[in-house]
């Protein structure tokens, strides 16, 4: 066994040894085990002014007052209707019922005795018709009569005017019992399957009342969101938003389209939490703070309360109005964007209790540096005790 002393170094010597080989793989490797980067390596990563990836935009009250009024998605300002529907016109398609009543007997729509009506009878029902494409429907003895883009009330005028001389003092009485051009199509998440076509009301329908009508909704109201569109118009609002908000509820008009979408709302936590997962919503839209509590808070071992950070999309002229020199807000509709807030300064709580978490948002909390610390001394503790009780077992055979 004397040369066993040889071969192992003292117990410094294996230490330092196993210290730079710890020191070199590191380095090799280029960093420590971590789930994400640093706060000086998100500092870092955004890119020079002309070599940007990224902007990194810091929550303060001014900033936080430029998101609030950013305009949000509504049917309100789309589409900027408040007043009921107009009176409804007969239009092609529809299905015209025509009554005509006469002042005496013996006139061209009296039935005689013994007819298929009773005897006396002073009225007939024309067969309901479709209004043709040209826009015109059939009256005996009054001919092709225009109806398209006509309300009830003059189609019974021109009828009238029509049948006068020939009739004994006429009357008529126009109904459109299965109207199809003064709808509304529904469809998507309604209890009715497969949505379908609802018929405006004369007084006016609005958003809930035509939902209402097709049945309701099938999935959570706080995932449902409401698709109008309207000629070349759309917009999409939630289903919550215009059950909370009344001018959200506007009017409806023949022909717009109402699709229903069930899309629910989640962000994604990594980093110095609690909790890596991805975190559904219980309402449409929630603040910084009711994320971070739904994701169990900061890991106070790990957690670097100062680098708290929300990966997003924001549209370029948003980041415009924040930061007017903006290389990135330049070149494109949608920017990427990193929010961070330092949870050190107590004031800056109440910025996360009022900044909105959006859906599919990215929160990510950094690691503190004293945390890279621990991990190399607990790895160098790892590689290094052997080598020590291997130094103290050398030195009982010297």
């Amino acid at each position: 066994m004397t040369g066993f002393p040889r071969i192992l170094t003292s117990r410094r010597g294996l230490l330092l040894g196993a210290s730079l080989l710890v020191v070199g793989s590191l380095s090799a490797c280029g960093s420590l085990p971590t789930s994400g980067p640093t706060t000086a390596n998100v500092e870092s990563q955004a890119g020079e002014a002309d070599l940007s990836r990224y902007e990194i935009i810091d929550l303060t009250p001014d900033v936080l007052n430029r998101i609030g009024r950013w305009p949000q998605p509504s049917f309100s300002g789309r589409f900027g209707d408040y007043r009921p529907a107009p009176t409804p016109v007969i239009g092609i398609g529809d299905s015209v019922s025509v009554t005509i009543w006469e002042a005496g007997s013996g006139g061209l729509f009296t039935a005689p005795a013994g007819g298929l009506l009773s005897s006396g009878s002073k009225s007939v029902g024309i067969p309901e018709q479709v209004v043709s494409p040209d826009g015109q429907i059939t009256i005996p003895y009054a001919g092709r009569i225009q109806v398209a883009n006509k309300t009830t009330k003059e189609v019974q005028q021109i009828i009238v005017d029509k049948l006068a001389g020939k009739a004994i003092e006429p009357q008529a009485l126009v109904t459109i019992p299965r109207p199809a051009s003064t709808t509304v199509t529904v469809t998507g998440e309604v209890s009715t399957v497969g949505g379908g076509r609802i018929p405006l009301g004369v007084r006016g329908d609005r958003v809930l009342d035509v939902i209402s009508s097709a049945g309701g909704v099938r999935s959570p109201v706080h995932e449902t969101f409401v698709r109008l569109t309207r000629g070349n118009k759309t917009a999409v609002v939630a289903l919550q938003k215009i059950i909370v908000d009344p001018a959200e509820n506007v009017y409806l008009r023949p022909g717009d389209i109402l699709t229903l979408v069930r899309e629910p709302q989640t962000f994604t936590i990594f980093g110095a939490s609690s909790r890596q997962a991805q975190v559904p919503f219980d309402t449409v839209g929630i603040t910084l703070a009711e994320a971070l509590a739904k994701s169990g808070g900061l890991n106070d071992i790990q957690a670097d309360a100062g680098g708290i950070f929300i990966f997003r999309f924001e549209p370029s002229a948003l980041v415009r109005s924040i930061r007017p020199d903006s290389v990135l807000a330049r070149s494109g509709a949608l920017v990427p964007v990193v929010y961070r807030l330092n949870l050190r300064q107590a004031e800056n709580f109440f910025i996360a209790k009022q900044f909105a978490v959006n859906n599919h948002d990215i929160l990510f909390i950094s690691n503190a540096p004293s945390t890279e610390l621990v991990k190399f001394l607990s790895i160098l503790s790892t590689v290094t005790s052997p080598a020590l009780t291997a130094a103290s077992v050398g030195t009982q055979f010297r």
